[in-house]
């Protein structure tokens, strides 16, 4: 499994490792029935802690991404169509927020904003958003 872990980060490594997993599943990279590498596995392929890829797992588990059974191992969970659509909202209000702070930032008020969102979207506001 290609993950990238940064010490540099001031993310988590377990949350570097579960947003990474999660990524990979929203972008249909894993799809519903894919088995995860085993916790102790991912653990000695990225040379860190177990308990750091347990917490990762448990992570993606409680957020309805994989299931996991004792002794069998973890297996991406088929996705509902709205939990889906709700991971990329947030992404999509994460990348909002960002820009929004960017643009207060260098004095862009919220009508320009709006205005780069539909040249962004080809002026099109129904078929884009």
């Amino acid at each position: 499994m290609n993950i990238n872990i940064s010490n540099a980060s001031g993310e988590p490594i377990y949350l570097q490792i579960a947003n990474q997993i999660k990524s990979m599943i929203l972008d249909g990279k894993l799809v519903a029935g894919d088995m995860l590498p085993s916790m102790r596995n991912l653990a000695i392929e990225l040379r860190i802690s177990f308990m750091t890829t347990k917490r990762a797992y448990e992570e993606l588990e409680a957020e309805g991404f994989i299931e996991s059974y004792t002794g069998k191992g973890s297996f991406v969970k088929t996705q509902t169509l709205e939990l889906f659509r709700e991971a990329k909202i947030r992404e999509i209000e994460g990348l909002l927020m960002e820009a929004g702070d960017k643009a207060k930032k260098i004095g862009i008020g919220i009508d320009e904003l709006h205005q780069m969102l539909d040249l962004v979207n080809g002026g099109e506001e129904s078929d884009c958003i």
